[in-house]
């Protein structure tokens, strides 16, 4: 699966590149390439991966290059959501060798987190090939990454759940513990439908339930979707019972300690989404490096 960066995608690269290069650069510059590199110094690098996985992230480099010098050229060899096997050439810049050096930890820094993003993504889509589940990121991102970790989520296959708080209603356990101290006579369906009549019945609503008897209550009011927090695969097909005698159009969705171990077994239960926190809050990076080679 190919894909390319939005507008989106790009605003908040551009966000993090200012603010990566101003952690490096600070007021003084590159103090080491100050003292080796000439002014007129040309080089060539390709990024080149190291190991398996997915790629995610491509056009970095060249947001990078764009901030430091527009004079180095990228060109790309390779898409993101392609599969990289190790000596994979992904991109080849050019021009000065300075700035290549300057932005090479940035760049790297960037594609690396993507790259392990989409590669852990791909193994979970992987895992539970041939049901009818799909696995979605959460809301589990670095701080100002989101945007750009729920693109590599989707370069490794999976699906996005809601962006922010201000795209989705998902009430949560203390979402209802909240409420229920105001509405002590009231119960979960209440909560649902007082949420979906907030917005006009324009936006789908999600609850969070931890019990069959929750589930039950939630049915009544036939919200979207119900998220059904840590149960195992016996708990879960239970679930999908009472679901499809109370509400068949409301999807299922499972969450809570699924790893790649557990994730097939919970996808066989027949719940349509399963929600993963590790997709990027535990990625461990791709292994990728700058080759290269100087031009006078």
């Amino acid at each position: 699966m190919t894909i390319a960066f939005t507008e989106i995608q790009i605003a908040a690269a551009k966000n993090l590149i200012k603010l990566s290069l101003e952690e490096d650069l600070n007021q003084t510059g590159d103090l080491t390439c100050q003292a080796l590199i000439n002014e007129g110094d040309q080089g060539e690098i390709q990024i080149v991966s190291r190991e398996t996985g997915i790629l995610a992230g491509l056009p970095l480099a060249s947001l990078v290059f764009s901030e430091l010098n527009s004079e180095v050229k990228c060109t790309q060899h390779l898409s993101d959501g392609d599969t990289l096997e190790p000596g994979s050439i992904i991109s080849t810049c050019s021009g000065p060798l300075a700035s290549i050096l300057i932005g090479e930890r940035t760049i790297l820094n960037f594609m690396t987190h993507l790259c392990g993003v989409a590669s852990l993504t791909a193994k979970y889509v992987q895992a539970i090939q041939g049901t009818s589940a799909t696995i979605l990121d959460t809301r589990k991102t670095l701080p100002g990454w989101r945007i750009l970790e729920k693109y590599a989520v989707t370069a490794g296959g999976g699906t996005n759940h809601r962006i922010g708080l201000y795209d989705g209603i998902l009430i949560k356990d203390n979402h209802l513990a909240a409420w229920a101290a105001r509405n002590s006579d009231s119960t979960i369906a209440d909560a649902i439908r007082q949420a979906r009549d907030s917005v006009n019945g324009k936006k789908g609503i999600e609850v969070e339930v931890d019990t069959l008897d929750q589930l039950t209550d939630a049915m009544q009011a036939e919200p979207e979707i119900v998220l059904l927090d840590n149960m195992k695969p016996e708990t879960l097909k239970q679930a999908i019972q009472l679901r499809n005698e109370q509400s068949p159009t409301t999807l299922l969705e499972a969450s809570g300690g699924i790893n790649l171990e557990s994730v097939r077994s919970i996808a066989e239960t027949g719940v349509e989404r399963i929600s993963i926190g590790a997709l990027t809050h535990s990625a461990v990076s791709l292994d990728l490096g700058f080759d290269w080679k100087q031009r006078t």
